[in-house]
């Protein structure tokens, strides 16, 4: 479906730029953003893979479990299906300290190591379990305490103080979190009866 979109949307590019004789304007859009994809992927690249290097030792070390048994009372209460101190609950214990670290991409790894942990214990793998959808739902809201990839962009794009986003960040972050845990429960009980 998204190639669909996509295409959909070159395509359209494309007439506009025909339309508008604007074609100039397209070929140098096109090898600008080229170009630009190309430096942010290379800057990207340290920081992910230094955060990613380190995340993979603490699984290894064993911190991944004592993290996990450390917020087993919020993963009991938000994933009840899920025990402590299994592959699941410590894939989801990863995925939440990743993205509280702010490591963006980085944290999707642990996110599809999490998805597919919880999908071998679902009785029917073609439906969302409510542990997945809370999942879901605080993978998208997540709460930043330092949101590493989006103070890199903002100090690669010229800002002279990246940090002073972050208040602002960490309230909306809260309100969505507590919002999407409140409407997930919610439905949960709605679905259930």
């Amino acid at each position: 479906m998204l190639n669909y979109i996509w295409t959909f949307m070159m395509l359209i590019s494309v007439f506009c730029a025909v339309i508008t004789n604007r074609m100039d304007a397209l070929s140098e859009a096109i090898f600008t953003g080229a170009g630009e994809a190309v430096t942010l992927v290379i800057s990207m690249l340290g920081m992910m893979s230094f955060w990613g290097g380190l995340m993979k030792i603490a699984e290894f070390g064993g911190l991944t479990s004592l993290l996990s048994r450390l917020f087993s009372p919020v993963l009991k209460l938000l994933f009840p299906e899920y025990p402590v101190n299994t592959p699941a609950s410590n894939a989801i214990c990863m995925n939440i300290i990743a993205n509280f670290l702010g490591l963006g991409n980085a944290a999707t790894p642990f996110g599809v190591m999490a998805m597919k942990e919880m999908n071998k214990t679902n009785s029917n793998p073609s439906t969302v379990t409510p542990g997945m959808a809370m999942f879901v739902v605080m993978n998208t809201a997540s709460l930043q305490f330092i949101p590493t990839f989006l103070l890199v962009m903002r100090q690669k794009h010229g800002s002279t103080s990246p940090f002073s986003i972050i208040p602002v960040l960490w309230l909306t972050s809260i309100i969505s979190l507590i919002l999407g845990i409140t409407a997930c429960k919610i439905f949960e009980k709605v679905c259930k009866e």
